[in-house]
């Protein structure tokens, strides 16, 4: 039996112990195996409180069972729910049972949903909202995946691609009507014009974005600057917590330290660097090294200096940050770009923490009602508008070649959906001409 063929199980909720867990069955042994360990199947989406047993008759728990007939389930196929006390003793004596039964065998990561996928109860852009509500970790990130699943972007990809196709069925039958007169330049108007308005929605949509798909891995703020001038002592300050060894000796980072900030929601991961100065320590060189390299790649550096201490802006979006101001030195105002603090008291923090929010605002900009949340998205969107264009481009050339630029933007919307059927075309094409006649 083909592995899609057969039946699969998992545990659906966390970890044991707990008070509840939650096995889920998919495929067509479901119902097989809740008749097996519940003694019969409970009516359709009605919770039953049934007394479970093994392929022995022996007792497991005293359980609520659910069950979904397919297709009207999560995954379009047949699914049973066991509602067990979440032990771990009770969790392997029941995954145990289903496993001795035929054609079972334990899901893969992720196959519960793919099999969803593969059913058509939600397409690739679902999937990856699903995804991304799974693993988000700030509010704003399980807002913007919640509209992902709801089919932010889904819906626009495939009225986008419904009427790229209805576009291309225009142009196709003028082709197939040009020896007739009029027809192909009546045809031809409203191609046009349509494929310009997909053009325009398109293209408006890529250039709204922002970084708004990085709200999804989220901002990276690097700490750097030269041993001993509090940078550790900082991120412990950001924190709100110790996560960095605090000690007067330069040197003592000698690793990248990183910590998840929620800020007003946003994302942000903030690394601490080995303090940057050239030394003959081979560990604390490749701690150096390592520091310059995530410097580099950081979205935002906080180049920390002490007090008043003259300093040489580093390439790339930097803020000064002097710190230390409780030791003098340091006026009251700041130039832009520039925060006097003092790490160790506290003084400034409020502000510095206010300005980062701000800049992770402008950063992810319009992500609040984002419609591209993955590169990959985007990718395939910015190819499906280029061929949108290059098929105005060729339309007085030749419709044959417009027509071919239509198939590769449908074509790309269809990636992106994970749905990609050559036949559409042909489809559009006999139910709104009547070529036959």
């Amino acid at each position: 039996m083909h592995p899609r063929d057969q039946t699969i199980f998992a545990l659906s909720s966390g970890r044991a112990p707990s008070a509840i867990a939650v096995v889920r069955v998919s495929g067509p042994q479901a119902g097989q195996v809740l008749t097996i360990l519940a003694g019969k199947l409970p009516a359709p989406r009605q919770a039953s409180r049934r007394l479970l047993r093994d392929t022995a008759g022996q007792p497991i728990d005293d359980a609520v069972v659910l069950w979904f007939p397919g297709p009207g389930s999560a995954t379009g196929e047949d699914i049973a729910e066991f509602h067990v006390h979440g032990g771990r003793a009770v969790l392997t004596a029941l995954l145990s049972a289903i496993s001795l039964i035929p054609n079972t065998r334990p899901a893969d990561p992720g196959e519960f949903t793919r099999r969803a996928f593969e059913n058509g109860k939600l397409d690739l852009t679902e999937a990856e909202g699903l995804d991304d509500l799974i693993h988000a970790d700030t509010d704003r990130q399980r807002r913007q995946a919640l509209r992902q699943l709801q089919g932010l972007l889904g819906d626009r990809a495939r009225d986008w691609r419904e009427r790229i196709i209805e576009a291309s069925a225009l142009i196709e039958a003028g082709i197939d009507f040009s020896d007739e007169g009029d027809v192909p330049a009546e045809l031809m108007a409203p191609a046009i014009k349509a494929i310009k308005a997909l053009h325009d929605e398109i293209a408006e949509v890529l250039a709204a974005q922002g970084h708004s798909e990085r709200l999804r891995d989220g901002l990276v703020v690097a700490i750097a600057g030269e041993p001993n001038v509090g940078k550790s002592t900082l991120i412990n300050q950001l924190a709100r917590r110790e996560v960095a060894i605090v000690s007067p000796h330069a040197g003592t980072t000698r690793d990248v330290i990183e910590v998840q900030l929620d800020l007003d929601g946003y994302p942000v991961t903030v690394i601490d660097t080995a303090g940057i100065r050239e030394t003959d320590d081979p560990v604390e060189q490749e701690g150096v090294r390592r520091a310059r390299a995530r410097a580099e790649e950081a979205d935002l550096v906080l180049w920390l200096v002490e007090g008043s201490q003259p300093t040489q802006r580093p390439d790339g979006t930097v803020w000064i940050v002097r710190n230390k101001i409780d030791l003098g030195g340091v006026g009251a105002g700041q130039p832009p770009g520039e925060f006097g603090i003092s790490a160790s008291r506290g003084d400034g923090i409020p502000e510095l923490v206010e300005a980062l929010v701000g800049f992770v605002a402008d950063f992810f900009g319009m992500s609040e009602g984002a419609v591209i949340t993955r590169a990959r998205q985007r990718d395939l969107l910015v190819r499906a508008s280029d061929s949108l264009r290059r098929s105005l481009d060729l339309v007085e050339e030749g419709e044959e070649l417009a027509a071919e630029e239509l198939r590769a933007s449908a074509f790309a919307l269809g990636r992106l959906l994970g749905r990609v059927d050559v036949e559409d075309v042909l489809g559009a094409i006999f139910q709104k001409f009547c070529i036959g006649k």
